[in-house]
């Protein structure tokens, strides 16, 4: 009854390992449900995880075709490196965070969660010689760029979430660069990025210039009857691929996060299922 009781939450069991603790939020801090019993420390007044960062593990986790090592760019509290660890309980994991504070978040996570030797967490800027070695190779990549330039918004004052939103180290076309140098043979690269038309060149222009080819992207519209806002993008190297094949990409239909009604769309739903969340 104890195990039954711990494993279920208004109806819903929840799946995958019990990990050894819970993390303890210190001041300024809280603690917050990741995936299923897995937990991820967060600032109260900083970078928050977010839909954005959830669906780029889920949409990398679901369409690579082989995961035993992945590689998490610009990792920040964790939340990317985290859910596809727990996605993909054989693999390993490499995540690279430049700032110290969300370096020290995601570690306390990451041990409370019990993911140990599998999952190390590095601090530095992944631009930087060294902080990824030459010869590291990983079946997935996964990154969820900052959105905009400096000069195109009102830059927080918070260090940790000015990087966060705002390409103070580098921008999508540095995340597509160095995910196309570290992907495995037949590996994949999963980013999320807006979809405004202005946005979506970025993110093709980032392809062309690391020599990626975006396979499959789909468009993520928060609430039924409005535009999509952001896309996530599955990515291979062109060199990985059939000449015919590179100058394709399949479009998905809208995922639609919300109905007009205000409910969870029966899709996103299910999506949520698959990523250890609550229906």
């Amino acid at each position: 009854m104890k195990d039954q009781v711990r494993t279920m939450f208004k109806g819903w069991a929840k799946p995958g390992p019990v990990p050894p603790a819970v993390p303890v939020a210190g001041e300024g801090e809280s603690c917050a449900a990741l995936c299923g019993h897995f937990w991820v420390l967060q600032l109260e007044n900083g970078h928050r995880f977010s839909t954005d960062d959830a669906l780029t593990a889920w949409y990398g986790t679901s369409w690579a075709p082989t995961v035993k090592t992945g590689l998490d760019l610009g990792s920040g509290i964790g939340t990317v490196g985290m859910i596809c660890a727990w996605r993909c309980p054989g693999a390993r994991f490499v995540t690279v965070e430049a700032q110290a504070e969300s370096v020290a978040l995601a570690r306390r996570s990451a041990a409370a969660n019990g993911l140990g030797d599998r999952y190390e967490i590095r601090e530095g800027d992944f631009r930087d010689p060294g902080v990824i070695r030459e010869d590291e190779k990983f079946d997935l990549v996964t990154g969820s760029p900052p959105y905009w330039p400096e000069t195109d918004g009102t830059v927080s004052e918070h260090p940790q979430k000015r990087a966060c939103r705002f390409e103070v180290r580098g921008s999508v076309v540095d995340y597509c660069k160095t995910a196309a140098r570290h992907l495995a043979p037949g590996g994949l690269f999963a980013c999320v990025f807006p979809h405004a038309p202005h946005q979506l060149e970025r993110v093709q222009q980032g392809a062309r210039e690391a020599g990626l080819v975006i396979v499959r992207k789909r468009p993520v519209v928060f609430r039924e009857g409005d535009e999509p806002l952001i896309a996530v993008f599955a990515m291979m190297r062109a060199e990985d691929l059939p000449e015919w094949f590179r100058g394709q990409t399949w479009e998905e239909p809208p995922l639609i996060v919300r109905t007009k009604a205000g409910g969870y769309h029966p899709e996103y739903s299910a999506v949520k299922l698959a990523m250890g969340f609550q229906p």
